[in-house]
């Protein structure tokens, strides 16, 4: 095999980005060679767009013809296990949109069926691409920065006007989206803050439901955590500030990072501090600082080149598949402490959480009233699909 034969699933915004990028060649290793859509409109706009590419209707079916190796899953967030497992099953390799799902006993499935196919599984966590994080990650995971004693995640830059959750019926709704802020904008957030920081033991949550928007799900969220060595964690995210913030603080006591407008300035301790702490008042605590800028990157065609190439040659992934079960876990856990009132300790108790879900779906709104299914196709992938500066 020279080349993946790929097939996308569900092309709204995010899925009509990736089939005119992998179309116009611009991803080493993918040939589109299928495209499926369930909406009519949306299947002869796809005819018209990519004449040489067949268009099916049914997932399923697109599957079955024989002119595809994997397929790349870009559809409403609780379709996202049951279309990934139908794929191992036929033999395909399998790239998901974030969040792998919408609960993780069946993000477990699917990460089950993806062991049991033999099959590469990855999961689009297209911001560990960019150089800042990765840095970050590695300063922390190497001991650089000493023992983690605390880190701040302010990101609310996540701005959304009405218009936004009213241009899909599924949008903001328990039984359509499966959350808000924290399972739609925040995920690749979430996923950073343990990709660098490591998962938390236990987590504390508030998540305030349509205080911007008239929405039934959360459109701001704060998360207090606790990690295994005393430090703690915390994250801050809305979709409803202007202009917002992007800033994520990490201190160690070895140093302090701080990341924010395409920038990480990295101060180092000439000592550590506790040592400095009980040191005699005429030690001075000497401070190195690196700054590292941004650059200009497009996370996504990173990530399904790296997939391709996992495929051809065995490359390690970017972003395994299971990976998306430690930012859903966060997700769910900030929830299930949100609706309880209650400190929640990892790893958690996914049948109570997905009982309290069932809930949350029994009561909701469903198709949103006000809600027009609309779609953008640019065909390009916006800037704040990268990193939200």
């Amino acid at each position: 095999m020279k080349t993946v034969r790929i097939g996308i699933i569900g092309i709204g915004n995010i899925g009509s980005a990736h089939a005119a990028g992998i179309y116009r060649g611009d991803v080493p290793g993918l040939t589109l060679t299928a495209l499926c859509d369930r909406d009519d409109n949306r299947a002869e706009e796809l005819r018209r767009d990519f004449p040489d590419i067949p268009v099916f209707a049914d997932a399923e079916e697109m599957m079955d013809a024989g002119l595809v190796d994997a397929v790349i899953i870009s559809v409403p967030h609780y379709d996202h296990p049951p279309l990934a497992m139908l794929a191992f099953s036929k033999g395909l390799h399998v790239l998901t949109e974030k969040p792998a799902g919408v609960y993780c006993a069946k993000v477990r499935e699917m990460v089950a069926a993806a062991k049991e196919s033999g099959k590469v599984f990855a999961i689009m966590f297209n911001q560990r691409t960019n150089k800042l994080f990765a840095k970050a990650r590695d300063i922390v995971q190497s001991g650089e920065l000493g023992e983690l004693k605390r880190s701040v995640w302010i990101i609310t830059n996540w701005y959304r006007k009405q218009s936004y959750y009213d241009s899909g019926s599924w949008r903001a709704t328990w039984s359509g989206e499966g959350g808000g802020v924290l399972m739609n904008q925040a995920p690749h957030n979430l996923d950073l803050w343990q990709w660098i920081c490591g998962m938390p033991v236990e987590l504390r949550a508030d998540c305030g439901v349509a205080t911007a928007h008239d929405i039934e799900v959360e459109d701001e969220a704060t998360i207090f955590a606790r990690y295994a060595n005393g430090a703690t964690g915390t994250f801050i995210t809305t979709t409803g500030d202007y202009p917002g913030t992007n800033r994520l603080e990490i201190t160690g006591t070895l140093g302090k990072l701080v990341i924010e407008n395409k920038k990480m300035v990295w101060q180092k301790f000439s000592m550590s501090e506790r040592e400095y702490c009980y040191s005699p008042d005429d030690v001075k605590m000497e401070t190195e600082t690196v700054e590292i800028e941004d650059e200009k990157y497009n996370g996504h065609h990173r990530v399904l080149a790296n997939f391709a190439d996992a495929i051809l040659n065995g490359t390690p992934l970017v972003a395994r598949g299971e990976e998306g079960l430690s930012e859903l876990t966060l997700c769910n856990a900030a929830y299930l402490s949100a609706w309880t009132g209650k400190t929640v300790t990892l790893p958690m108790d996914d049948d109570l959480y997905y009982e309290e879900l069932k809930k949350k779906i029994a009561g909701s709104r469903g198709t949103r009233e006000n809600a027009k299914t609309a779609h953008t196709e640019s065909g390009k992938y916006n800037d704040r699909w990268n990193t939200n500066w």
